[in-house]
């Protein structure tokens, strides 16, 4: 029962010690970087349903990732994309009104290929992003999102410029 509780809480401490900011930068570089997304997975590996539900979309991101690494078959490719979007789902559905949720949905919903069908909410959260992006708060989490729209193909020149003012 000693050592139930001791995991318990071993691992309840170890999801806090994850820096959000860090976990910022580490989708931001798995996202350009195939090389990335292993690290950018081992760094949530603790993180459960349980955790902050930002921790949670991103999660979801990092295991929807894997599906991109070579040597993955189309089965697992599918298993990844399932579990993965469960995790972006079930935060959204937990806080709908966090626009880094919103922000984790769309990217990983553009970088979806077609044949997966995991588009339905692209221009709900881009609406959603556009008119919630003066609220972010954090100024790391807003440069990402900026610098997320104007690489994006999603955002139209004036949304991008917009944004850049």
């Amino acid at each position: 029962m000693k050592l139930f509780a001791f995991l318990i809480l071993f691992l309840s401490f170890n999801s806090l010690a994850i820096d959000i900011k860090q976990v910022r930068i580490a989708y931001k570089e798995a996202a350009h970087n195939e090389d990335k997304i292993e690290a950018f997975n081992n760094l949530l590996t603790s993180v459960t349903k349980e955790d902050d539900v930002a921790l949670v979309a991103y999660k979801g991101a990092a295991i929807t990732m894997k599906a991109k690494l070579s040597g993955t078959t189309i089965r697992e490719k599918k298993a990844f994309l399932k579990e993965g979007v469960g995790y972006i789902e079930f935060a959204i559905d937990k806080a709908p009104n966090e626009v880094e949720l919103r922000f984790v949905r769309i990217g990983v919903q553009e970088n979806t290929p077609r044949i997966v069908g995991y588009k339905d909410n692209i221009d709900e959260d881009k609406t959603f992003i556009l008119k919630h992006y003066k609220d972010v708060k954090a100024s790391d989490l807003k440069k990402h999102i900026k610098d997320y729209i104007l690489e994006s193909k999603l955002f139209s020149d004036e949304e991008k410029t917009v944004i850049s003012n």
